[in-house]
């Protein structure tokens, strides 16, 4: 079996997406994963009221918590291209850390989010977000299937 280590960047999001759609479907969600690679969409949760559409992106562990990239890079001979996800095209974006899935909305409009492991020493709590506050469970507390 191969280590995490010598995966390639595909492998590693291939992983996420399959721990995402997991942990979603042992909460009772339908999974629908679109046929091909053209999607901005990774999948779409189904709670037999909803749909909302999923974007997996793999986290980077840092000492004081996780980092999650809140968008997509095209690379070509001559540039590297960011590109941002929107409402039409996706809910949230989904990552996968230490046996959690995690959710943020797309409506934060950002590049990338750090949740943190606990507050900072100094109490500071103004653009702090916590990694408890992001779970599906919590996130998605109204729109958990029956």
């Amino acid at each position: 079996m191969k280590g995490v280590d010598i995966l390639n960047t595909k492998q590693k999001g291939d992983i996420t997406e399959l721990e995402c759609i997991t942990y979603f479907y042992k909460l009772g969600f339908d999974i629908s994963i679109p046929y091909g690679e053209n999607s901005r969409y990774d999948f779409i949760i189904d709670n037999g009221k909803e749909l909302f559409k999923i974007q997996c992106k793999t986290c980077q562990l840092k000492k004081d918590g996780i980092n999650i990239p809140c968008r997509s890079i095209r690379t070509n001979r001559k540039y590297n291209r960011v590109i941002r996800y929107t409402k039409n095209e996706i809910d949230y974006f989904a990552t996968f850390y230490n046996g959690k899935c995690y959710l943020i909305d797309v409506l934060e409009d950002i590049n990338s989010k750090k949740l943190r492991f606990k507050q900072t020493s100094q109490n500071n709590q103004f653009g702090i977000s916590l990694l408890d506050d992001y779970t599906v469970e919590v996130v998605l507390k109204d729109h958990m299937p029956l």
